[in-house]
């Protein structure tokens, strides 16, 4: 398999002829061959955007639509190719890609049409004598850096928002999983998008590309996710420029547990919490707070729950717990779990690299649950993103709250409870861009996405998302005779 670039229209190779080489983290094997972009190529494409961005914006609403919405239709006409692709590319259970695929046409379905809405209107009250106008209109040629994780929902989200309004693209992919956004990209372009409007530069050198994109007057928006160092400097680069930026920065999400929760439903919500995508997920619950009259229930029941989940090969339908990304996702778990068992924590299950035919050549690492987790532990403070679940007991409401918002991130919280007034009452005092109540994966495609704090700046999906492609212009329109 080869995933060139797409620039102007034309898939390509990178103009220097290097490629670069893609493995599976299920077993190493060659997943395919990929144009290696650098300066050069984006400056190309950036060009390219440029050209096709005139046309485009002023494209009727309905025609940018139309297009959104035959692409939606091809994405879940080829929900179990593009699924395959994933599970091989990233590792992901492909069971879970297909649910991944599902809702990356969910943000086509649902920008073509929030886009198509009145984008003008009358600002009121009137004044006497003159006519005021709010116009929204396209930022511009947008550059989208986006992740490996969500190699497909990844780039529809922000994309769509900018095709919807108008803006015309210039994407990175993740160098972990540019075949799945070659694939989309692909897509787009069967489903009738101009030459220009969307290009795509594969790279395994980000940062020459990512330089480009920041220091072209051409590019006005840069969305961003990944990172919180490398999401500041992008944010301190783009300020130069004074140039838009969205950030999602990931996140440690607290998983709050009070006594009075359902507590069959608060392990199963920790299990689909934690255990999606082997826990790489920026939502991905990173330690758990459970009350302490619960506390023993609770972790008998999520440990039995964590035992039951398959571990292997992710192209396999009743494999829920497939490979980490690299080498690297691996021995940061190990870091972790030496860190806490050091200081006190006891591994309740799993721990370790697992051994045996189908997991030895890849990047495995067994679904854990460390009992007796405290703050100094370094689980409580780094993100894990993999498969461990720490657990912490806490006394009272104030108590839990404080733990929750000490740190200095603010993507995702969760809260279990069966009182609705605390429910409340925590959900509003929380410090994060997100809360889920009762509720283990709190997003759609109608709703906004973001952080608070060092998780990010900005908002992708829902009308937020929109808003983030468009500038306002007020028009002042005298009326003759008044």
């Amino acid at each position: 398999m080869r995933a060139n670039a797409l620039i102007g229209g034309r898939w390509a190779s990178a103009q220097s002829g290097r490629t670069f080489e893609v493995r599976s983290p299920m077993d190493g094997s060659v997943v395919g061959m990929v144009a290696n972009c650098a300066s050069a190529d984006t400056r190309l494409a950036i060009e390219a955007a440029a050209v096709a961005l005139e046309r485009w914006s002023r494209a009727p609403a309905e025609q940018r639509a139309s297009i959104l919405l035959k692409a939606r239709d091809l994405m879940l006409e080829h929900e179990d190719e593009l699924a395959r692709l994933m599970a091989r590319e990233t590792g992901k259970p492909v069971t879970e890609a297909h649910g991944e695929v599902a809702y990356a046409a969910g943000f086509l379905g649902y920008f073509a049409d929030e886009g198509g809405r009145p984008i003008e209107e009358d600002v009121t009250p009137p004044i006497p004598g003159k006519l005021l106008r709010a116009v929204r209109q396209p930022v511009g040629v947008a550059g989208l850096i986006t992740v490996w994780n969500f190699p497909t929902a990844g780039i529809t989200r922000p994309l769509g928002a900018a095709l919807a309004t108008g803006c015309t693209a210039v994407v990175k992919p993740a160098e972990q999983a540019p075949h799945c956004a070659a694939a989309v990209v692909d897509i787009l372009q069967q489903a009738g998008l101009a030459p220009g409007v969307v290009n795509l530069v594969p790279t395994s050198q980000p940062e020459p590309v990512v330089r480009e994109l920041v220091d072209s007057p051409i590019v006005r928006k840069i969305n961003f996710t990944g990172s919180a160092a490398v999401g500041k400097a992008l944010m301190r680069d783009c300020a130069r420029h004074v140039k838009r930026i969205t950030l999602e920065l990931g996140g440690h999400a607290p998983f709050i547990v009070f006594a009075d929760a359902d507590l069959d439903a608060a392990v199963e919500g920790a299990v689909r919490s934690k255990f999606r995508n082997g826990g790489q997920t920026c939502i991905a619950l990173n330690r758990i707070y459970v009350e302490a009259p619960v506390m023993r229930v609770f972790t008998e029941r999520l440990v039995e729950r964590v035992a039951a989940l398959k571990l292997g090969d992710p192209l396999d339908d009743e494999v829920r717990v497939g490979p980490l990304i690299d080498s690297s996702a691996v021995s940061r778990l190990e870091g972790q779990v030496a860190d806490a068992v050091g200081r006190g924590a006891r591994v309740l299950i799993g721990g370790r690299r697992p051994e045996g035919v189908g997991v030895a050549d890849g990047f495995y690492f067994e679904p854990t649950v460390l009992a007796g987790a405290t703050d100094d532990m370094a689980v409580m403070r780094e993100e894990t993103f993999g498969p461990l679940a720490p657990i912490a007991a806490f006394s009272d409401e104030e108590e839990v709250i404080a733990r929750a918002n000490a740190l200095p991130v603010g993507l995702a919280g969760f809260v279990y409870t069966g009182d609705r007034a605390r429910a409340k009452r925590v959900s509003e005092r929380l410090e994060f861009g997100i809360v889920g109540v009762n509720d283990a994966l709190p997003g759609a495609p109608q709703a906004s996405f973001g952080g608070v704090k060092e998780s990010g700046i900005g908002k992708e999906g829902g009308r937020l998302g929109l808003e983030e492609f468009v500038e306002t212009k007020l028009v002042s329109e005298g009326l003759a005779g008044d």
